[in-house]
């Protein structure tokens, strides 16, 4: 028997098993056509074993209506979903309400974000493990430190490939415990034989603790400091262009660096005539962008780190793109508000990139700098380091002075995540 025809039997036997009363036989059914990309079946079977109370089909059935697979879009009708889930115990309902609340729209961003979490934490969930670990290591308190040590260790028992990267990182450095450089060498190791690419030799060091909740009591949970607006430092005001240092932790940059590096491809940029994104010499580096699809809490509270810097709310935000420049590459010259051609297909009412953020992840050898021309800016690297910077005038007229180029790395590889946050809501939640 082929492997198709094995898969074929497969399917009947679910199919003949869901002509049953049972919901988890429905939702076999659902996960088995999912598998198989026929999502609008998949999607009929979720709805009929989530209408059963079957919470396991009302988590998947969320997950279908909040990305728009198989089903129309909407956040409120996965919200819905998610509370009747979370009401019968389930964590990983109570993990999903708390990723759609860090956005604010779907669900509130409140206090119920911590607890929510916690739920998802005390089942023993890798990305809510992991999502902790990355929120205690911005702490400076010794204690805190350890917790994220210690998160980072059971989401990488539990299978969480990325906690184990950043684990590996911290044992190696020293960072929080003593340097253990065996314990890091047998994860990268076991890494590698999963097929899992190790961290590029990246210059990323801690963060000042001015910018790392140090208001926060030690061991106290709140992810709601995402929301908070650090002091940025003003560099120009026509175009304007400010600073914000220590923005993101040494454990973020990687997390985003370790995300990114299995997706990159070649950079595209918009040609100014058609609107169409294309490669071109203009944009030499590699890049990756992060579908919604793929975003855990993690992603989502930098993300919403980077948005509150540039104080606009995180629906407004384009995919996070991370970039990676090898030596010799750059990004000349160019403005990053969009022709009219190129946003008719892309949310055309949330309007215009009216505001760019991009934090460095890590700090190459030499060059890579950011330069703004027309304001005789020019900014080095740093790890952690934001750079917020309008391409709209108040008018909402674009800015021509707003032309800033990436300039070529001389020596090692830079790193760099962006988000270009529109005038209205891109985002549905």
């Amino acid at each position: 028997m082929s492997l198709q025809d094995a898969r074929d039997t497969e399917l009947q036997q679910l199919r003949h098993a869901a002509e049953g009363t049972s919901p988890e036989a429905w939702f076999r059914l659902a996960q088995a056509l999912v598998a198989r990309d026929q999502m609008e079946e998949a999607h009929g079977w979720h709805l009929r074993a989530a209408e059963a109370g079957f919470a396991p089909a009302q988590i998947e059935l969320a997950r279908m209506q909040l990305h728009g697979v198989g089903v129309a879009q909407s956040a409120t009708q996965a919200v819905s979903w998610l509370l009747r889930a979370e009401a019968s115990g389930h964590p990983v309902a109570a993990y999903m309400l708390a990723l759609i609340s860090v956005g604010g729209v779907a669900a509130p961003h409140d206090g119920r974000i911590n607890q929510r979490v916690m739920a998802a934490l005390n089942a023993g969930y890798p990305p809510a493990l992991r999502a902790v670990a990355i929120h205690f290591g911005r702490k400076p308190d010794p204690q805190d430190q350890q917790r994220c040590l210690q998160l980072l260790d059971h989401a990488a028992s539990r299978g969480d490939w990325v906690a184990a990267l950043l684990l590996s990182e911290r044992l190696a450095r020293g960072e929080g415990c003593a340097v253990n450089l065996d314990a890091a060498n047998r994860l990268r190791g076991q890494l590698q034989k999963g097929g899992i690419l190790p961290m590029p030799a990246l210059q990323v060091p801690r963060v000042a603790t001015s910018t790392m909740g140090s208001l926060v009591a030690a061991g106290t949970l709140a992810l709601e400091d995402t929301l908070q607006a650090p002091e940025a430092r003003v560099l120009s005001e026509r175009p304007r262009v400010a600073v914000v240092d220590g923005l993101l932790s040494a454990d973020e940059c990687r997390l985003l660096v370790a995300t990114a590096q299995p997706m990159l491809r070649r950079s595209q940029a918009i040609d100014p005539q058609t609107g169409e994104a294309l490669p071109m010499q203009i944009r030499t580096s590699s890049d990756a962008s992060f579908d919604p699809l793929i975003e855990d809490l993690s992603l989502r509270l930098v993300q919403q780190r980077m948005a509150s810097a540039a104080s606009v709310e995180l629906t407004q935000a384009e995919h996070l793109v991370v970039l990676r420049y090898e030596p010799g590459q750059e990004y000349r010259p160019h403005r990053d508000y969009r022709p009219a051609e190129s946003l008719r297909g892309d949310v055309p009412e949330a309007g215009n990139r009216g505001r760019t953020i991009c934090v460095y992840l890590n700090e190459p050898e030499a060059g890579g700098e950011t330069e703004f021309p027309a304001a005789d800016v020019k900014i080095a690297p740093q790890a952690g380091r934001a750079v917020i910077f309008d391409n709209l005038l108040e008018d909402g007229s674009p800015d021509v002075d707003s032309l800033h180029a990436g300039l070529p790395v001389l020596h090692g590889e830079k790193w760099l995540a962006t988000l270009w946050l529109r005038q209205g809501r891109y985002r549905a939640f």
